[in-house]
């Protein structure tokens, strides 16, 4: 059986049982129904508008030690109201002002508050928020564009893969894990899930991606165990802030599985993209040298691989960097000392995160390219389907003439060095050299001749 078939069956025999485990593992933990929606403030619907003027009025005064409100937060102003029962009529609401509010202005779309049943006196519209429905379309369209103009069909389906790793998010992952199934189990089965889908469906049905799947898996697995144990051995409970606590006390959520679910569904972001650059590196390395084998190819693909992981290190860092950059400027507001700040639960946490994602890239890595070198390297033919040379003739002898050679293949005797008298034309090539063999011979290659070096 050739090396390749070999390779396909042996890939198939470990991707199958994989997915059809999967596949059930997803039917089984399924969320049936759909969750009650959490009751939003009583009786407020949400509606749209357009600001159509705005009067600005003197801001009052405010207690001492508090936050004086910007003036361009301090008025009424007119909306029309978009939809709902008062559609097409204006309505005169307050500006927010409270510390942080937003600044609203003349044709902006807004988020109106209505409450059919307010009493008299109070007022039924609250200015909400801005609406940002029209650029966030616009953002999304102007994504999908760029990514099909310059990846044309391969766009299309990453975006189709996108398409379907938020379906499985909204739901599944998250449905699953608010129906109480353990969050760990749900996120090992969405991520493979999602990896087994999109991968394929975006990089096709070829030997390179199966060779990333599996070494996503195997980096998953890894991932999961070193954040299984960090969690465990750094005290991690996963309550850091007021949506896990709320989560925690309202819906009784594992929080700590919930930290391992989220680090996993977040390096999977990453190591399909380290597997996928290196199962495909090393099969064009193979592709433009068939005589590699494997460790050459290991070899020369690790060395691709150290130069992803030193630039991709730094970019994880960066993201959980500036994701949490408001927590880091209150830290150094507050002037703690770096090791009192770095032991604090919600760093701590993120260190763990980062910590834990970065190892999980590097696995990867050497996983991958040692699977993708293992089925695209060929094997050297044996040393005795080698034909050994034939010796150099003797001075004043023959040439013998090969199977191969032409029957025009020139049997002149080959001259002895002693029978062609020293002239000052020696160092020219002879007749034998084509139409340039009146050029004299470069220093450089005399001395590569005389030393019997090729050149």
């Amino acid at each position: 059986m050739p090396a390749s078939r070999r390779a396909v069956v042996a890939t198939l025999a470990v991707l199958l049982p994989l997915a059809v485990a999967t596949l059930a593992a997803l039917v089984w933990l399924w969320p049936e129904g759909r969750l009650e929606p959490a009751q939003q403030q009583a009786g407020f619907q949400r509606l749209g508008g357009t600001i159509t003027a705005i009067a600005l009025e003197p801001c009052g005064e405010t207690e001492p030690g508090a936050p004086k409100p910007h003036p361009a937060t301090c008025g009424q102003a007119t909306v029309t109201v978009a939809e709902g029962r008062d559609e097409g009529g204006q309505v005169t609401v307050p500006l927010p002002s409270g510390p942080g509010s937003q600044r609203f202005a003349a044709g902006d779309d807004v988020v109106l508050l209505h409450n059919p049943q307010a009493e008299e006196g109070m007022p039924a519209y609250q200015l909400s928020d801005h609406d940002r429905s029209a650029p966030l379309l616009l953002l999304g369209a102007a994504f999908a564009l760029a990514v099909i103009a310059f990846g044309r069909w391969r766009g299309v389906t990453a975006l189709v893969g996108l398409a379907i790793t938020f379906v499985l998010l909204l739901t599944f992952v998250i449905p699953g894990i608010l129906a109480g199934e353990p969050p760990m189990l749900v996120a090992i089965v969405g991520a493979s899930a999602i990896m087994l889908s999109v991968l394929f469906l975006t990089h096709g049905f070829t030997l390179a991606t199966s060779m990333a799947v599996l070494g996503t898996l195997a980096s998953l697995a890894v991932t999961g165990a070193l954040s299984y144990a960090v969690i465990g051995i750094a005290k991690l409970s996963g309550i850091t802030d007021d949506s896990s606590f709320t989560l925690d006390m309202s819906l009784s959520i594992d929080t700590q599985g919930l930290l391992l679910a989220s680090i996993m569904i977040g390096a999977l972001g990453v190591l399909d993209d380290v597997t996928v650059t290196q199962s495909v590196t090393v099969s064009e390395l193979a592709a433009a040298n068939p005589s590699y084998g494997f460790r050459r190819l290991y070899r020369a693909g690790s060395r691709i691989g150290r130069a992803h992981i030193a630039s991709v290190i730094n970019t994880i860092i960066l993201a959980y960097a500036g994701a949490s950059l408001p927590l880091l400027l209150l830290f150094s507001i507050g002037e703690q000392p770096l090791g009192e700040v770095l032991t604090t639960p919600v760093i701590a946490q993120e260190v763990a995160r980062s910590v834990v994602g970065t190892l999980g890239l590097i696995s990867a890595v050497p996983i991958t390219t040692a699977l993708a070198a293992l089925v695209t390297s060929r094997h050297a033919p044996p040393a005795a389907a080698v034909p050994a040379p034939a010796p150099a003739p003797a001075p004043g002898e023959p040439t013998p003439r090969t199977s191969g050679d032409s029957f025009f293949a020139d049997t002149r005797t080959t001259p002895s060095p002693r029978s062609s008298p020293a002239s000052p034309y020696s160092d020219r090539r002879s007749s034998q050299d084509g139409p340039y063999a009146d050029r004299p011979v470069p220093r450089r290659a005399r001395h590569r001749r005389d030393a019997g070096t090729p050149p």
